[in-house]
């Protein structure tokens, strides 16, 4: 895998890729993640990149590392600036399920007048889509709409990390979330990614997300196919 050599220290942006996969139930509690060697050779960086990347991770208690036993997963659930929520992803692996993430495209859109990207972002905007697959079936249809000031951002690796993670080494922090649910009639694209028949409702997620000065920085909008797992909230507290 190739890292950007224009974002953040290397052993960051590997930390944050580990993290994802820990997160979404990759690399599960009690096993132990890839050696060193291995990861070395994945991410083409040198031993002491790799050992800084598992020493953060170490320090944010997901790893612990022992001689001559590997790196085991002590934790997957991550703590949240905003709340004790726990995100949806986070209930899944908890409960034993697999995720994987699927990119399916990224471009530079011309907003439709009229269309709730356009009001929110004006002509032109950011789209990312992906589909989530719950034990390798698809579940979650992501449609994300980002402002065009980070249309330059390298998101290839979308598949590997979260968004949210990527904005973060783009010193785009987000600060407030709105989400906003209903049930629909799939549009055909989300249709086709979920295996759906025509006519199919499925629980949308609307969600607007604003970085520490009020300023919308995205629009995302989710499909989730409610039919394979119900969408779960739980709080600590």
């Amino acid at each position: 895998m190739k890292l950007s050599r224009n974002q953040k220290p290397l052993y960051l942006q590997i930390m944050n890729i580990l993290k994802d996969r820990i997160l979404h139930g990759v690399y599960p509690v009690g096993t132990n993640i890839p050696s060193e060697p291995q990861l070395e050779q994945e991410f083409q960086v040198s031993k002491i990149t790799v050992r800084n990347a598992i020493k953060e991770l170490t320090r944010e208690g997901y790893l612990e590392t022992g001689s001559g036993k590997g790196t085991k997963v002590i934790r997957n659930t991550s703590s949240s600036k905003l709340s004790k929520l726990k995100r949806f992803t986070e209930v899944l692996v908890e409960e034993g399920h697999r995720i994987r993430k699927q990119l399916l495209r990224v471009e530079v859109v011309d907003n439709e007048a009229e269309t709730e990207a356009y009001r929110l972002f004006g002509e032109r905007c950011l789209r990312i889509e992906r589909v989530y697959h719950l034990n390798e079936a698809p579940y979650i249809h992501y449609t994300h709409y980002l402002t065009i000031g980070v249309a330059g951002m390298d998101l290839t690796d979308l598949s590997a990390q979260s968004l949210y993670g990527l904005l973060e080494e783009q010193d785009v922090t987000l600060a407030k979330y709105r989400d906003e649910f209903s049930v629909e009639a799939a549009p055909a694209p989300v249709r086709a990614a979920l295996r759906v028949d025509e006519g199919a409702c499925l629980l949308k997620r609307t969600r607007y997300s604003y970085d520490a000065e009020g300023a919308l920085v995205e629009l995302s909008q989710g499909y989730y196919h409610t039919e394979m797992h119900k969408y779960v909230v739980n709080y600590d507290v």
